[in-house]
């Protein structure tokens, strides 16, 4: 899929790191670091600016390496970057551990995912087909 993009940033645009890379590392395109202390949230700029085809979404994912190794996570992970919009993509960042976390220039702070999906047409009906799991859920299936 070909996405159109503008690159304001520091740093080349956002590739694949391997072969079978499902996501793209996105960088804080940023001056100065940025302190985030325990439980604070911080939107981190990309100085990226996308156009995505009519069908698509972007998918802006936690790093696994950060979030196992110091707590940060992306706050509404996945954030969706719709199609139709044309802003700055941000990455609103989180330090959910006990200490402060900084930021620094050109990290890499999340991934982005880049997926198609599909547009829903409700149907309005007055009972659903039966299923053997039926209402249950939130941990109804058990642990294995």
């Amino acid at each position: 899929m070909k996405v159109q993009i503008v690159n304001k940033s520091a740093y080349p645009v956002p590739a694949y790191a391997t072969e079978k890379s499902a996501g793209m590392d996105l960088k804080a395109n940023i001056d100065e670091p940025i302190v985030l202390g325990p439980l604070e949230r911080a939107m981190v700029p990309t100085g990226l600016y996308i156009a995505l085809p009519d069908g698509a979404e972007a998918q802006v994912r936690p790093r696994s390496g950060l979030a196992a190794k110091y707590g940060i996570s992306v706050l509404n992970a996945p954030g969706t970057v719709d199609a139709d919009y044309r802003g700055e993509v941000k990455v609103i960042l989180v330090n959910l551990s006990n200490e402060p976390f900084t930021v620094n220039p050109g990290e890499r702070v999340a991934q982005m995912v880049v997926a198609r999906y599909e547009k829903v047409e409700w149907e309005e009906v007055e009972i659903l087909d039966e299923t053997d799991r039926g209402e249950g859920g939130f941990g109804s299936t058990g642990r294995v």
